[in-house]
């Protein structure tokens, strides 16, 4: 754990958070500035900085993609959703800690916009 990183916190309980999944490794919650009408975080409980650094345990990146496919079915995101990571600053990662973004409840175009 990382004490000053906030979904290490959320993990401790130390911040509230609207968790719709839960397992023994990976824990997934309402995204509190919603892109989509679903949007769901899905995290590692243990800290890893990005999915960079997620790809290097395999059954962890494993368990947050499975948890993210559990997050869209319970959802009822059958017609589509996508996940997403946000890699490094020049992404958009703002939260140092690996996390899959689960969108859906409406058509997702790409380009976004």
């Amino acid at each position: 754990m990382d004490a000053s990183c906030l979904f290490c916190r959320i993990v401790a309980g130390e911040i509230p958070a609207s968790v719709v999944h839960e397992t023994a490794e990976t824990l997934a919650f309402r995204d509190i500035n919603p892109q989509a009408p679903t949007h769901v975080v899905v995290i590692p409980k243990q800290h890893v900085a990005d999915a960079a650094a997620l790809s290097t345990e395999p059954e962890l990146a494993a368990a947050v993609l499975a948890a993210g496919a559990a997050v869209a079915g319970a959802e009822g995101l059958d017609g589509g959703y996508r996940f997403v990571f946000n890699t490094g600053p020049g992404a958009g990662q703002t939260v140092f800690h690996a996390h899959l973004h689960v969108l859906g409840g409406r058509a997702l175009t790409w380009p976004p916009g």
